[in-house]
């Protein structure tokens, strides 16, 4: 200690000065080069080890959740089998063969009980056979309006983490609460609330698994986010399966949230990049040297922090008071306000409508696989699968740009092929058949990828929110693809065929966000814009 004091009064030091400056705090920030969050992911952490790996595996449990919430009213509102009474007299009065509307009360049944489902509990058959579709449509309403509302609080106090904690408690309470709904009412107020909650999960889960990721392997680990979807139809399908009754079904179905709040959400870390862009750089380097650790790599140097793209390239020298800076804040007003953005705002969500409508509507749509419900919704989840995968496997390749709209085009050449197809049957059914399995597997790579497309256009200040917007308009897209299928006969497919041809053209306004920056901030999307080789 004497050796340091004497060498700091022979170097001209004070004395009285503290020996480690406060403004050191733990890391040796005496005069730090600031480089982007990218810049630190691909030169010091790695831009895809094990630590994102297991971020990422972890975060997209949630969209196995919203798997499970968005189905289970399929099973929950299916229409049970019924059957005739027999009569005293030894006759029976009824017939199966045809519909129990007309019929008295008391010479049919349900088979199960009236509990079995919700149409046999709560009566909406014949004329209330139409509420059937209207509480699944007040749903996908709940979910357009919480995309919006969580998509914000992400991107403001609560963060990605705090959110998706939020969604995911509130997810389980209104699942369990719908189960002892008294009347339909009630029951769709409860879908309405539940709606409100799935609207932020997945939304909230796929920002926070792949903001952590470097940009050569963003896309790759964005799609692959989708898989946890699929599978939690899958396993709902065998959940249902085992556990008819509706209400033990809608309980059933929400344990898996309560498990994932209590189980897996400890294990999950902010969003370094949320964390920089609220001015706690502190935390962000924390996140970013146990990123480093994790993957094998050498502590982060002393001498770089992380900055704000629109403030590395600035001469201001650094300050202590840079490690806990003011907030930036950004609102979808500031992406309306920008003419760039504002044009790819409108863009995104108008694709990402056109494609909810054909993606949801095939589904409702698809053929009659000459299985049960249960089998039928597994297997149509399974045949997304692929589509997911190979959509992933070319993305780096061919870019988010073409593959969307080669993507786009392909699902709509087969459903306007579907279209043309006014006989159903013997061999044109097959064909009809299967020109709408290729379209569902061509649309489910497009709607995989305009997750990430879309993530990918906008700075992380407003991330959220946009994707929030443009959430609204996929469960916006989800509630008009009902009504498109109730027209019947050929027009379902022509309309798919026109939403999947009109969406890939309107892509080929998007710029390409292939091996670019994700920018933190307006100013710095702006700066890059006014570069000489900036392509919009």
């Amino acid at each position: 200690m004497s050796t340091l004091l004497l060498n700091r009064q022979l170097d001209g030091g004070d004395l009285r000065s503290p020996l480690v400056s406060p403004a050191l705090n733990e890391y040796n920030y005496s005069n730090p080069k600031k480089i982007t969050m990218d810049e630190m992911l691909e030169k010091y952490c790695g831009d895809f080890g094990l630590w994102q790996l297991r971020h990422l595996v972890l975060a997209s449990l949630a969209w196995f959740l919203q798997g499970v919430h968005v189905m289970v009213m399929l099973f929950a509102d299916r229409e049970p089998a019924w059957r005739c009474l027999t009569s005293h007299a030894g006759y029976t009065p009824c017939s199966t063969a045809g519909s129990m509307c007309g019929l008295e009360p008391s010479s049919w049944e349900w088979l199960g009980g009236k509990g079995s489902s919700t149409r046999s509990e709560f009566g909406l058959v014949c004329g209330d056979k139409f509420k059937v579709g209207l509480v699944q449509s007040i749903f996908f309403a709940g979910c357009m309006i919480g995309g919006g509302v969580f998509g914000h609080l992400s991107d403001s106090k609560l963060g990605r983490k705090g959110t998706l904690a939020t969604v995911c408690i509130l997810d389980a309470i209104f699942g369990i609460l719908t189960a002892f709904s008294s009347n339909y009412s009630t029951y769709a107020l409860f879908r309405f609330l539940t709606g409100l909650s799935v609207g932020g999960t997945g939304l909230s889960a796929f920002v926070l698994a792949t903001e952590p990721v470097g940009q050569s392997w963003r896309g790759v680990a964005g799609m692959s986010t989708f898989y946890f979807f699929s599978i939690g139809i899958i396993a709902l399908s065998a959940i249902a399966y085992f556990i008819q009754p509706w209400r033990a079904l809608y309980i059933a179905s929400s344990i898996p949230s309560v498990i994932f709040v209590v189980f897996i959400l400890p294990f999950l870390h902010e969003s370094p990049r949320w964390c920089l862009v609220r001015g706690k750089v502190d935390e962000a380097m924390k996140i970013m040297q146990k990123i480093a650790v994790s993957n094998g790599k050498s502590n982060i140097p002393d001498d770089v922090i992380l900055a704000l793209d629109s403030e590395v390239n600035e001469s201001v020298p650094y300050s202590q008071s840079d490690t806990n800076k003011d907030a930036v804040n950004g609102s979808i007003l500031d992406v309306l306000r920008s003419p760039i953005t504002r044009i790819w705002f409108f863009l995104a969500v108008t694709i990402n409508f056109l494609c909810s409508v054909v993606y949801y509507g095939l589904n409702l749509n698809a053929v009659n696989l000459g299985t049960n419900l249960y089998l039928n919704v597994a297997l149509n989840a399974v045949s997304e699968i692929p589509g997911y995968f190979l959509t992933a496997l070319v993305l780096d390749r061919f870019g988010r740009k073409s593959l969307a709209i080669g993507t786009m085009w392909f699902s709509g050449i087969f459903c306007l092929g579907g279209s043309l197809l006014t006989s159903t049957n013997g061999a044109w059914k097959v064909v009809r058949m299967v020109c709408g399995l290729l379209g569902i597997f061509g649309i489910a790579g497009t709607f995989n990828l305009l997750f990430v497309y879309s993530m990918e256009l906008f700075p992380t200040v407003v991330r959220n929110a946009a994707l929030g917007c443009v959430n609204q308009a996929v469960h916006l897209g989800a509630i008009l693809a009902p009504i498109v299928v109730l027209l019947g006969g050929t027009v379902p497919f022509a309309v798919f065929a026109a939403c999947g041809i009109a969406g890939g053209f309107l892509v080929t306004y998007l710029p390409e966000t292939l091996n670019k920056p994700l920018y933190d901030t307006m100013d710095g999307l702006q700066e890059a814009e006014a570069k000489p080789g900036f392509v919009a």
